[in-house]
């Protein structure tokens, strides 16, 4: 048994067994053997319970894999962590998802539960932490992709998994993180074809005379660009009718689609006030009409005066859009129905951008890149239209009046 400075000790043993089947351990005569038995480190540790318990950990090659184990072994609890050099991916994962459950939203830890129970303790839980190699990860990637699984899905398993080495290199605990880069980059969303004012009108008239209580809902969505959430989450205390403003203060998820939770909103930013047009001002006092008259209750209610969940409103959604024969969008469309709406009536990115409660301006500007149809021809059309100006005044001298130019209507200056 070997000894140093540092706590623990390195010893040699091996699995052989005496008459009585009992292990010989460290005290079989044929350790003296080269190649007989492997290198074991024990380290006695303090416990909870005040007792102390000794860690041990064999299996290695040699008295510097092991002495160099424990050193490891050491360093990690002095930071803080379980720098056990057995511990596998499965045991590292579920460890660093319980320590993450009180530091995520309610429904995103749910989502990176459902990723680390379903997807990746079952693919890659019985390598060693320390085995884990980006070589693993890129299979796993490509053969998701190649047996047709989605590439969201694949990415946002990846994306968990990156986000739990990149803890254990930041506590120490790995020197580097398998995971990054990702060997797949992340799928570009597909283009939104947001309803246009015709058809928002004729789903809302729908609603009117089917469900008027959705369609006040929807009014409300379509009007603000709420999300979903934050329509549902939000109470009477929150409405200023008489200001003509609400202040949207939280978001109404369910748990693993079924306990429902008021959260934060999705950002900083998104915690703030939302002016309210006439028409929305009257859907969410028509809203509260007709809802239970309690301080702290929520403006959308269901029958039972309970909050409506939001897989309902989804679905209630979906069957009053195919009965209105509209295209298929979802309620988060709405959103950037909105968004489009006041992009055509020539409201400014940055406005946009505020009334949204995006984080950045960039997002705004990235989301709707793609503007619609009459805004970029009315962008090509004013550069056309200044180039003319040029062309024009250039035959016609430098003094003379712009009128007598012909400016075109950018807008309207071709056909569509």
């Amino acid at each position: 048994m070997r000894k140093s400075g540092r706590p623990g000790r390195v010893y040699r043993r091996c699995g052989c067994r005496d008459a009585d089947r009992r292990q010989l351990g460290a005290g079989c005569p044929r350790l003296a053997e080269e190649g007989h038995g492997t290198w074991t480190f024990a380290v006695d540790i303090p416990s909870l319970s005040g007792r102390r318990r000794t860690v041990r950990r064999g299996g290695f090659e040699d008295d510097f894999a092991a002495e160099s184990a424990l050193r490891r072994f050491l360093e990690g609890r002095q930071l803080g962590f379980d720098a056990d050099p057995h511990e596998t991916v499965a045991a590292y994962l579920a460890k660093w998802l319980k320590g993450m459950e009180f530091l995520l939203k309610p429904t995103t830890y749910a989502r990176y539960r459902t990723y680390v129970l379903c997807e990746l303790i079952p693919v890659f839980g019985k390598l060693r932490l320390e085995e884990l190699a980006h070589d693993h990860i890129s299979a796993y990637a490509h053969e998701q992709l190649e047996a047709g699984r989605g590439r969201q899905a694949v990415y946002h398993c990846l994306a968990t998994l990156s986000s739990a080495l990149g803890t254990a290199v930041r506590t120490h605990r790995l020197p580097f993180n398998a995971a990054q880069p990702l060997p797949m980059r992340r799928p570009r969303p597909d283009e939104r074809v947001p309803w246009t004012a015709e058809q928002a009108v004729a789903f809302l008239s729908h609603c009117r005379n089917v469900d008027p209580a959705f369609a006040d809902l929807f009014e409300v969505i379509i009007g603000t660009g709420l999300r979903k959430g934050e329509a549902l989450g939000l109470q009477r205390p929150c409405v200023r009718l008489d200001d003509r403003v609400m202040y949207i203060r939280h978001t109404l998820s369910a748990v693993d689609n079924h306990e429902l939770v008021l959260t934060a909103p999705k950002t900083r930013k998104s915690r703030n006030w939302v002016p309210l047009s006439e028409r929305v001002a009257a859907a969410l006092q028509r809203a509260m009409d007709r809802s239970t008259a309690t301080v702290n209750g929520h403006v959308f209610q269901g029958p039972d005066g309970k909050p409506l969940h939001p897989a309902a409103v989804r679905r209630r959604f979906h069957e009053l859009r195919e009965q209105a024969a509209l295209p298929h969008v979802t309620i988060h469309d709405l959103r950037h129905l909105a968004a489009t709406l006041a992009l055509e009536g020539n409201v400014s990115m940055a406005v946009i951008s505020k009334t949204l409660r995006h984080s950045t301006l960039s997002t705004t500007a990235n989301i709707y890149s793609h503007l619609t149809w009459d805004v970029a021809r009315a962008a090509v059309n004013t550069i056309e239209a200044r180039l003319h100006l040029v062309e024009a005044r250039t035959q016609s001298g430098p003094d003379a009046p712009a009128h007598e130019v012909g400016l075109p209507n950018p807008l309207f200056s071709h056909a569509a």
